[in-house]
């Protein structure tokens, strides 16, 4: 059933599709509790393509993906959100940012042996703690474009799970009642957001409560692997079928890394062709590697010659990706 503004009233859905890069927002019908939930496909293995990241460090950083998506979807600005996690754990450092318009991109700094001394056996909470340690935090910076405006909310590491950490910050920050599942595997990164709003006035606070703990024993009725196999149709059939729900037209999700050749071309310049050709000399080409994305721009000598002739000025070099 579909309404004026694009919406879409879920009841007895029967077989939906399962779409993949796709942001979406739901609503339990006059009530106030709203949701969002992200699948990433493409983008997630395409975010991937240079980078091959152990197991257990590529199921957090999907999980983080998916989470700063969530986040991003919860405000209205216009610039980037980052998610920030620094431990003392396997995984010293990682990074997911996704701009307001939902492109992202991420990285994950970890220590090989670390990683590899986590058991195949560990699950849950266990390896959670072993990436991020025992000691760490969990910060999200907001980078407004409008006035410049930068806005940053750190919390540390808490309870045995991302979405733990992501609930703690949302009680911290927003002080709005959150329940956040988050699952991620090497195809896909999902999640699922559920938060309180503020009661509408004369609502009956009995009645308001009741509805919020219905929505949190919706979410606790999810498995990661519910998220990671199931449409948001099903989803939302199974964890609140009590309620009337309200699903809205998604928003598509994309991989995009800043990094271009004329950035490189002008990082090599800034450094001075004597250096520049001392590297070509030592190593045969001379390789950037962009630190997110890990995408590497390859230049031979011919390519760094014209890099410092007059004639190639603003013209950029052929490179091998």
């Amino acid at each position: 059933m579909s309404c004026a503004n694009g919406c879409l009233i879920v009841w007895r859905m029967q077989s939906p599709s399962l779409p993949g890069d796709e942001v979406r927002r739901f609503i339990v019908e006059n009530r106030p509790v709203r949701g969002h939930w992200v699948r990433l496909e493409g983008a997630w293995r395409e975010l991937r393509a240079h980078k091959d990241y152990p197991e257990p460090v590529r199921d957090l950083l999907g999980q983080a993906v998916a989470a700063s998506v969530l986040l991003a979807a919860t405000l209205k600005f216009t610039g980037t959100l980052t998610l920030q996690l620094q431990g003392n754990g396997a995984v010293r450092l990682l990074v997911a940012q996704c701009t307001h318009d939902f492109r992202l991109r991420a990285v994950a700094r970890f220590d090989d042996a670390a990683v590899e001394e986590i058991s195949s056996d560990s699950k849950g909470g266990a390896v959670f703690r072993r990436l991020v340690g025992t000691e760490g935090r969990f910060a999200v910076t907001i980078e407004a474009d409008e006035k410049h405006t930068r806005y940053q909310g750190i919390v540390p590491l808490a309870g045995e799970s991302l979405a733990d950490s992501l609930e703690t910050y949302f009680a911290s920050s927003e002080q709005l009642p959150t329940r956040v599942l988050l699952a991620a595997d090497g195809e896909r990164g999902v999640g699922v957001l559920v938060q309180k709003l503020p009661d509408p006035a004369n609502a009956e606070e009995a009645d308001m409560k009741a509805v919020w703990d219905e929505a949190e024993r919706g979410i606790e009725r999810l498995s990661p692997d519910d998220l990671l196999q199931r449409p948001l149709e099903d989803l939302l059939e199974q964890g609140f079928a009590a309620y009337d729900m309200r699903l809205f037209k998604g928003a598509p999700v994309q991989f995009e890394c800043r990094c271009n050749q004329g950035r490189v071309s002008g990082l090599l310049r800034s450094l001075g062709a004597e250096e520049v050709r001392d590297v070509l000399k030592e190593q045969g080409a001379v390789t950037v590697t962009c630190e997110f994305c890990h995408r590497p721009y390859r230049y031979e000598a011919a390519d760094v010659e014209a890099l410092f002739t007059d004639s190639a000025e603003g013209e950029e070099p052929p490179s091998i990706h």
